[in-house]
């Protein structure tokens, strides 16, 4: 049973503190802010360097060391776009009128560098894994981005709850091209292909016979994917879901940025 719990434990508490830890240190002076990005900026080396390391480490701890890696990588370009080193061309509001193509032209501009920066990431995180027998990081940076560009267009297109919050004061003009609304019709689309794939990553994860490794690697990714799933949720239903990283925010409320 361990084979299945720990998985879920470590999944669990990497993405409730990382995401946390993101926020602290966004929220801290500016000052802190270059010390943060080179600090992100050598544990993505790090990061890369593991998942070369463990592309054939067929181990459950192969499979938890990918796993880790994977998510520092992620955790680089999170913290990137967060703390505004690497967003897009455009960094004001959306123009006033802007509907249809015109609205998502000015929206991708915001985010260019950043989807670059992604593209880049993913294209590195492929390279070095594709091949090997140690498919954990791969697949957990795919469901990273899947999901990710998911809720960009979920948020885009409109939803309930936007999470404004946890934007810094230096990216609040990316509000303006947000749109609250109940629903899209993205979503449902969204949560029942991604529902489909949990479904069936768990069942292979429980599938008879299968071997530690192979199991731990599934877990993780079903466990990820069905967190991503909930973050969806988080959208469109009225729940407090920000509570869950109020200690993050913290820093905010220190003093101003410096």
């Amino acid at each position: 049973m361990s084979v299945y719990l720990l998985p879920v434990a470590y999944t669990l508490f990497a993405w409730w503190f990382s995401t946390g830890a993101i926020l602290y240190l966004n929220g801290l002076p500016r000052r802190t802010h270059p010390w943060t990005m080179l600090a992100a900026t050598v544990l993505l080396g790090v990061a890369l360097v593991g998942l070369a390391a463990t592309r054939d480490d067929v181990r459950v701890t192969g499979a938890y060391l990918a796993f880790t890696c994977a998510l520092m990588v992620w955790a680089w370009q999170e913290i990137a776009f967060l703390l505004g080193y690497v967003t897009g061309p455009r960094r004001t509001p959306c123009p006033r009128g802007s509907t249809g193509w015109r609205r998502a032209g000015f929206a991708l501009q915001t985010l260019l560098h950043h989807e670059l920066a992604l593209v880049v990431l993913g294209l590195a995180v492929f390279a070095l894994t594709w091949g090997g027998a140690n498919p954990t990081g791969l697949l957990t940076f795919a469901i990273f981005w899947v999901m990710r560009q998911s809720a960009k267009l979920n948020v885009f297109l409109g939803v309930r709850n936007l999470s404004e919050s946890f934007l810094p004061p230096h990216l609040a003009y990316l509000q303006t091209y947000f749109r609250r609304a109940p629903m899209n019709a993205l979503f449902p689309v969204s949560v029942a292909v991604s529902s489909w794939l949990a479904v069936e990553l768990w069942q292979a994860a429980a599938a008879h016979g299968i071997g530690a490794f192979d199991a731990t690697t599934l877990t993780f990714a079903g466990t990820l994917l069905s967190l991503a799933i909930l973050e969806h949720w988080f959208m469109v239903l009225p729940l407090p879901s920000q509570a869950l990283w109020n200690w993050g925010l913290r820093s905010r409320a220190t003093g101003p940025p410096a």
